[in-house]
């Protein structure tokens, strides 16, 4: 009987190419995508669960006086902040899985290991995964450009803020810079009907001061960053599943599968 062709037995090879094989059957395309998946959602929950609760805060403080006209907004909080537990634990098992099968089908692994059958249960799996991670990444496209809207809301407070301290710079009349408002009924986050909806010249400019307005745009800004590292990440993914599954494929054409 021959023995199994296994690289701790090759004793003429030495450690180096031991490990030389070793390394070269590491999926690093998967493993990259994994640890910015990892970095992407982190970022992406941690910032945006503490954002979204600022957020609210800033809007009961300044925008809405009567509860009743952001209770929309904050049911949405506090269903989306659940939402983001269930996220982080989602993509935290399935980038585990895309990694797993990344070196499973790693074609140097097989290599090293003397085995190049490609099933049909793993060509199966494989197109799974490469189906899956699509779709997820149109999705996640759409959360991408969804996460830039507060960005998007408070740098234009922010900017308008900056207007109002020139206007305030080139005239001493407040009525020259009372006129410039931010109203959050126009980004949908409060309904039309709501009092005042809007703030003003220099009360504006006193919000945009405070360390909470700061904090929440920050983490706004983390938070859409790490949903671009997880779309990156999933691009990646979409690659490597899709190479993953060119693979299978090509070994079983060969004939040297299935079985």
């Amino acid at each position: 009987m021959i023995p199994s062709k296994k690289p701790w037995l090759l004793g003429t090879s030495g450690c180096y190419d031991c490990c030389v094989r070793c390394l070269a059957g590491i999926p690093y395309a998967s493993l990259v995508a994994t640890l910015l998946c990892f970095l992407g959602v982190a970022l992406f929950c941690g910032c945006g669960h503490v954002a979204l609760s600022e957020t609210e805060k800033l809007i009961e403080t300044y925008f809405a006086r009567n509860q009743q006209d952001y209770i929309i907004l904050s049911n949405f909080v506090e269903y989306f902040q659940y939402a983001i537990y269930g996220l982080a634990a989602f993509f935290f098992l399935y980038c585990i899985l895309l990694l797993a099968e990344g070196f499973y089908t790693t074609s140097a692994v097989r290599q090293t290991y003397g085995d190049f059958r490609s099933t049909r249960c793993g060509r199966c799996v494989s197109t799974t995964f490469v189906v899956v991670t699509y779709i997820l990444t149109v999705i996640w496209l759409v959360v991408f450009a969804f996460s830039g809207l507060p960005v998007y809301f408070l740098y234009n407070m922010s900017f308008t803020c900056h207007t109002i301290n020139l206007l305030a710079e080139a005239t001493t009349s407040l009525t020259q810079h009372s006129w410039v408002c931010i109203d959050a009924r126009q980004y949908g986050l409060l309904p039309w009907n709501a009092t005042p909806g809007k703030v003003c010249g220099m009360t504006l400019v006193a919000a945009c001061k405070t360390k909470e307005f700061f904090l929440t745009f920050d983490l706004y800004i983390a938070a859409f960053a790490g949903a671009g590292i997880t779309l990156l990440a999933l691009f990646v993914y979409v690659i490597a599943t899709t190479y993953n599954f060119a693979v299978l494929r090509f070994l079983g054409r060969k004939g040297i599968g299935p079985r």
